[in-house]
């Protein structure tokens, strides 16, 4: 890392021995680390031997002139950017002056030279390239960190998160790196690497230290304080960002050896700040989907009812972990002597819909105690969304089923066709009417027989729809997967969920509902 207070090491070139040594010597003095070469073609090879910060350079050498080789030094990538003094043993008209520049001189020195003159000018030149060089750096790190941010942001979870993290300041810092945050269960992850091949590591390790206060800051702390990592055995210090969003929340942190940054730390602290407000977001997100997924469970039946003369499977699988729970539901209830069941789906995903299909799912099975027909429920659900729920909307299909005669009643709004297996066919019905939460006719009933050995299929669209599939293909799908049933009907509601979603991340939530006439 480049610390301008560490002392420059320069490489005086100069066939003169009488001349080198005076070079040599003033420059010594003035603090300089110094190395010196008699020709151009030996001035190159110990270039490629040394750390080099600057080049004395005389104008007149045996093999080659000063020139060739500092146009040499500057165009071959394998010495870097470094800096080159042009320094000559006799007068030379400005042609040669104006040469030495444009050919990559940042300075060109004529005898008689002037000891402070000399260390004057190697101190201004150093500057200008130490600067230069760490705004490169800087500049470099920047566009690091902004992909390491998008990086960090786009992870589904905090061990990813972490990973990312990891990952990042790796790329950045190039050096060995630890990311600590704590879950929102309170578990303390350490995400740790060390090589440019090796993985990253996440295992549970807790920080030991000062507390933090709201904010963001960088600490030196000792290696041994950070045994989570193995650091190289010459590192003495590491640099400790740690960045606190709120007060009621842990800080996270980022460490890396000390002799990696520059001053100020402003990569290293905004690494550990855009860390903090994505583990912070995660943290979040964890909670309200915690609760929504509690909220949800909570209101799906733990136990179907025993009917005689009706077999019931029922499934019920969240999307993805990372998705935020949805509105999908299903209802089985004795209603009198005959057999509620509803399934359902409110539009959006999170915690509010999860609460608003409580409120749906509670309305219809309230109005169907009190008597009401399916299609009367519908239109009495739909008036009281439409008053307290204005901005809601949910499809429903609703149905009571007589065990001792098969006889149903349905009506749907605006859901997807229920599907009946009967006699070894297998045919969808086709209830019609407008979803609910919208101005719409009354929505009409259908009434048919379910005979004995018929099995009904209820589902939500999360069992059929496909973003790279039209509906249609789903519904084939369905049909020709419930061509036959298994006796156990919640095996035969795990099959469909098998076949039909495949064993990557579903995008929705899925019920299905399967009810069997046995009589």
């Amino acid at each position: 890392m480049i610390d301008p207070r560490t002392p420059a090491t320069l490489l005086v070139v100069d066939d003169s021995a009488t001349k080198r040594y005076l070079l040599v010597s003033w420059l010594s003095r003035a603090g300089f680390t110094v190395h010196e070469a008699e020709t151009g073609g030996e001035a190159l090879d110990r270039l490629l031997e040394l750390e080099v910060d600057l080049v004395v350079l005389d104008v007149k050498l045996p093999d080659m002139n000063g020139f060739e080789v500092c146009e040499r030094i500057k165009t071959d990538s394998r010495y870097g950017v470094l800096p080159v003094i042009h320094v000559s043993a006799h007068a030379v008209d400005v042609v040669d002056r104006a040469q030495g520049l444009n050919r990559g001189a940042d300075a060109y020195l004529v005898e008689p030279i002037e000891p402070d003159e000399l260390i004057a000018t190697v101190q201004a030149v150093l500057r200008y390239y130490r600067a230069r060089r760490r705004a490169e750096l800087l500049a470099e790190r920047m566009v690091k960190l902004a992909e390491a941010t998008l990086a960090i942001n786009s992870a589904p979870a905090l061990p990813a998160l972490l990973t990312a993290a990891a990952e990042g300041a790796r790329a950045i810092f190039g050096v060995p790196v630890a990311v600590v945050a704590e879950t929102s269960e309170g578990e303390s992850l350490a995400a740790t690497v060390v090589e440019d091949t090796s993985p990253v590591t996440v295992r549970r390790w807790a920080v030991s230290g000062p507390p933090v206060t709201v904010g963001s800051l960088v600490r030196s702390d000792e290696p041994a304080d950070w045994d989570v990592i193995d650091w190289p055995v010459d590192e003495t210090v590491v640099a400790v960002a740690a960045a606190r969003l709120r007060v009621d929340r842990p800080p996270v942190y980022v460490a890396v050896p000390g002799r990696s940054q520059t001053p100020g730390f402003p990569v290293l602290r905004q690494l550990s700040q855009a860390v903090g407000a994505a583990v912070e977001a995660q943290r979040s997100y964890d909670d309200e989907h915690r609760v929504a997924v509690t909220l949800q469970r909570s209101l799906l039946q733990s136990r179907l009812p025993e009917v005689p003369g009706l077999n019931m499977g029922v499934l019920y699988e969240p999307a993805g972990a990372q998705t935020e729970v949805g509105g999908d539901f299903y209802e089985l209830t004795e209603v009198g002597d005959q057999l509620l069941v509803a399934i359902g789906d409110v539009a959006g995903h999170s915690l509010h819909a999860a609460t608003v299909m409580a409120e749906i799912r509670h309305a219809v099975r309230a109005y169907a105690i009190e008597g009401h027909s399916p299609g009367e429920v519908l239109e009495l659900v739909n008036r009281f969304m439409r008053a307290v729920l204005p901005t809601e909307s949910a499809t429903v299909c609703l149905l009571t089923l007589d065990p001792a005669t098969g006889r149903i009643r349905m009506a749907s709004a605006g859901h997807l066709p229920p599907l009946v297996h009967a006699d070894g066919k297998v045919r969808f019905l086709e209830p019609r009417g407008a979803l609910l939460g919208i101005t719409a006719p009354r929505r009409a009933e259908v009434e048919f027989v379910l005979p004995p050995g018929g099995t009904l299929i209820l589902y939500t669209d999360g069992l059929i729809e496909r973003r790279d599939a039209d509906i249609d293909e789903g519904l084939q799908a369905l049909a020709a997967c419930a061509a036959e049933v298994e006796p156990d009907l919640n095996a035969f509601c795990r099959r469909l969920h098998t076949r039909l979603s495949g064993t990557g991340d579903q995008a929705d939530d899925i019920a299905v509902v399967a009810v069997r006439r046995t009589l």
